[in-house]
């Protein structure tokens, strides 16, 4: 009898799949202000067929939201794993570390974990183009090692078509500005920084033997200035491209609060607005072939089996909608960004996850891929179930948030993103405006319909979703105000 519960047991055992016993290792791939102007999302001019396949292969998060449209905040969210007002990081100038100091980010929980943490390019917030080939605004306890790439694009400013200096205080990082360089691929910032993570990926094995690896590769565009080599300018000739349409009128319905950019459009011709989304597309394009280099090495050095893949933005970008370009806006537009993860051995292959996310919530879901526990609660919800079954109920609706000044005064602005609708409130109690858009019906958001009594049940309920993250807001402001009163009596 023993002897057959013996083979029994054998038997079983060999009925059971062999685990790995190797962890998985992650390609981490950021980009800076990319939009929705990706093949894989709908859009029919910029060709990106190599983001496309990396869609092909993982599940594509249709309506995934950054928690703050613009860089260093959102990132310093995502890398957290905290939501901007938890950490404190509303601006480009607050290192998360000078508020959260003993936080554990999510490549740290790696590296802590045994692995080979790198990062190549812009992770964490750079000034661009200022701070390219320098550290930026890194957090050194998050790597191993770093490399800072650095190239034409960067070391050639003096020849960009400056067309307005943007709200950047006399800088060019937020300029409208363009440049279709002569030269190859291989001299710009980006393909550099692909060519030095693709020499990463083929010494490992020799330099780290089994560890696995947790690599970062931070592109810094399409972010302005839109420069790209003349091949990719060429590609969207200006006579194709084609502004968003802004109906007449457009701008009564929304609180000024909102807006960004006066007047409309900076005040520029067509010609030079289409000349920036023609940079623009190019910048893209330009992308997507060295996110194809990396694509290519991971199958060519034999890693694509055992490498999660995730690309991703840290917000997105408006090309003219409403007469608004950039960020720091509540709009769609603004906020919306491609996410695609790509996990080998799930079930959902070229899936599409419909329901609203957040980037808030790629760290809780690398660290369940990868049997890993971080060390503090997390704010976002793994989405690791969704890549077996992308189309699942997700109920959790996005929020994103931005901050302006009125008398020297923050007020916030926060939005929440559903299925249906999109809400946004203006202050407390949508003092300063409020914004309510059926993307059912108006996917473009052009009617707001805030002040519409038959949606007032809408309204409120909405709203209620807002408290929670504006009593966030208040209580941190109320706990700086009572430490500068005892520091500065």
């Amino acid at each position: 009898m023993a002897r057959l519960w013996f083979t029994v047991f054998i038997l079983a055992l060999l009925a059971v799949p062999a685990l790995s016993a190797e962890r998985p290792n992650v390609l981490f791939i950021s980009v800076d202000d990319l939009n929705m102007n990706v093949g894989c999302y709908g859009d029919t001019i910029v060709k990106t067929p190599n983001i496309d396949r990396l869609a092909s292969r993982g599940v594509r998060f249709d309506r995934a939201y950054c928690q703050y449209p613009l860089c260093n905040p959102s990132r310093a969210s995502l890398m957290t794993g905290l939501r901007p007002d938890t950490i404190g990081v509303y601006d480009l100038g607050t290192n998360f570390r000078s508020t959260v100091p003993n936080i554990v980010t999510l490549p740290q929980l790696f590296r802590n974990n045994g692995y080979f943490a790198a990062r190549v390019g812009k992770l964490y917030h750079y000034g661009v183009p200022r701070e390219i080939g320098t550290d930026g605004m890194d957090d050194p306890a998050s790597w191993d090692y770093t490399f800072n790439p650095l190239g034409r694009d960067k070391t050639e400013e003096e020849k960009l078509h400056v067309l307005t200096r943007g709200t950047g205080k006399g800088t060019i990082g937020f300029a409208m500005a363009w440049l279709d360089m002569e030269g190859s691929d291989e001299e710009q910032t980006d393909a550099i920084g692909v060519t030095h993570t693709i020499g990463l990926l083929e010494k490992h094995r020799e330099q780290h033997g089994d560890k696995p690896f947790f690599i970062g590769m931070g592109f810094f565009r399409p972010h302005t200035p839109f420069v790209a080599t003349r091949q990719w300018f060429e590609k969207y000739p200006l006579d194709s491209i084609k502004l968003p349409h802004v109906p007449e009128g457009d701008l009564k319905d929304i609180p000024d609060i909102a807006l960004m950019i006066r007047p409309p459009n900076y005040g520029l011709d067509e010609k030079g607005l289409k000349q920036c989304v023609r940079g623009y597309i190019a910048s893209v394009a330009a992308l997507d072939a060295q996110v194809g280099r990396l694509l290519e090495a991971l199958e060519r050095l034999k890693l694509a089996d055992n490498t999660i893949v995730v690309f991703w933005s840290d917000h997105g970008f408006l090309l003219g909608e409403h007469g608004q370009w950039q960020k720091q806006m509540l709009f769609e537009e603004a906020n919306r960004v491609p996410l695609i993860i790509s996990a080998p051995g799930r079930k959902a292959a070229g899936g599409v996850a419909p329901g609203p996310v957040e980037l808030l919530d790629v760290y809780p879901t690398l660290a369940e891929l990868c049997g890993l526990k971080p060390p503090h609660e997390l704010e976002g919800k793994s989405l690791a179930p969704l890549l077996d079954e992308p189309a699942t109920a997700w109920e959790r609706p996005a929020f994103s948030q931005v901050t302006r000044r009125r008398d020297r005064r923050p007020i916030m602005g926060y939005s929440v993103r559903t299925d249906r609708w999109r809400y946004t409130q203006w202050g407390r109690n949508g003092a300063e405006g409020q914004e309510l858009y059926d993307h059912e019906n108006d996917p473009k958001e052009l009617t707001n319909l805030a002040a519409d009594p038959a949606l007032a049940n809408v309204v409120v309920q909405l709203a209620k979703l807002i408290e929670p993250h504006r009593a966030r807001f208040l209580a941190r402001r109320a706990a700086q105000a009572a430490t500068t009163q005892v520091i500065q009596p």
